[in-house]
């Protein structure tokens, strides 16, 4: 039963990508690919067999069709799903997955092919497993481009990575330059993840120290420079009133995985605790906050 998954394939307009992904992430899926022909795009995801039923699976494919109807859109999207082996879900999605060129400087690279010859770019190897985080998604690469922009000064930063998922940001971080980074995830499977591809990289372990919980949990020694949130904004909404214990008067923060029409939200929980928005970056349905604080 473990060994065996669910691979669920919605077939739709561009326009519903967005909200495809981010339906997949909130519902905790364990990889997805994407792939798109003209005027329709085809968005996979895998999940656990036990995660769901068939009766689960067509109230999935009822919400999906809700979620067009919403969006105005004049198809509405075909669901299908299917049950494949384990060692079949690894070729699945990973055959999809094509090195990421991200900002100036970086090339998520996946850990199985080798870099495009020539290229001039920071490489960062990845191989995910079951932690979400591929440099694919519009939350991701936001964010690692707010890094860019943050680290582009040579000076030694110390950040914390919450939800570290695959660990992509954390690695990405230390390529552009930061001195230190503490990770952390609730997900077992993301912190072994995240230490895989940090050792992937050739990077130090005390480079990236990685824990397993929340924001309370971290083993930092001082306030860091930078924290670093791309998850939901439901879960970041609950993790601000911590950010100030690990924070000092000069530190900044890169939060993502907010849809658009949430963003006020956040920022208005934010304020709530003495920190701001200093800009909001878009892509499609989905923004990343760069914040500091007053």
């Amino acid at each position: 039963m473990s060994n065996t998954w669910w691979e669920i394939q919605v077939t739709c307009s561009p326009l519903l990508e967005d909200t495809v992904f981010w339906r997949f992430e909130n519902w905790k899926g364990r990889g997805t690919a994407s792939e798109r022909w003209g005027h329709q795009s085809q968005i996979k995801a895998y999940f656990p067999q036990q995660q769901f039923c068939n009766v689960d699976l067509a109230a999935l494919a009822l919400r999906f069709q809700q979620d067009a109807l919403c969006l105005g859109t004049k198809e509405l999207p075909e669901v299908t799903w299917s049950l494949i082996e384990d060692e079949d879900w690894s070729k699945s999605w990973k055959k999809y997955w094509q090195p990421q060129p991200i900002g100036d400087r970086l090339l998520v690279n996946p850990a199985w092919m080798e870099p495009p010859p020539g290229s001039s770019r920071l490489v960062l190897k990845l191989d995910p497993g079951t932690a979400f985080g591929t440099g694919t998604h519009p939350t991701t690469q936001l964010c690692l481009e707010s890094l860019e922009m943050r680290l582009s000064e040579p000076k030694p930063v110390t950040l914390a990575d919450i939800g570290c998922g695959s660990g992509i940001l954390s690695i990405g971080a230390v390529l552009l330059g930061a001195h230190q980074v503490y990770a952390v995830d609730t997900d077992p499977l993301a912190v072994k993840a995240t230490a895989e591809n940090r050792d992937l990289n050739g990077l130090e372990p005390e480079k990236i120290l990685i824990s397993e919980g929340s924001i309370t949990d971290l083993k930092v020694s001082e306030p860091v420079d930078g924290i670093m949130c791309n998850i939901l904004a439901e879960v970041i909404v609950e993790l601000i009133p911590s950010f100030n214990a690990i924070a000092k008067e000069s530190t900044w923060g890169i939060l993502s995985g907010v849809l658009l029409e949430q963003s006020k939200w956040v920022a208005d929980t934010l304020e709530e605790h003495n920190w701001t928005v200093a800009t909001l970056w878009r892509r499609g349905d989905w923004c990343c906050l760069n914040i500091r604080r007053p």
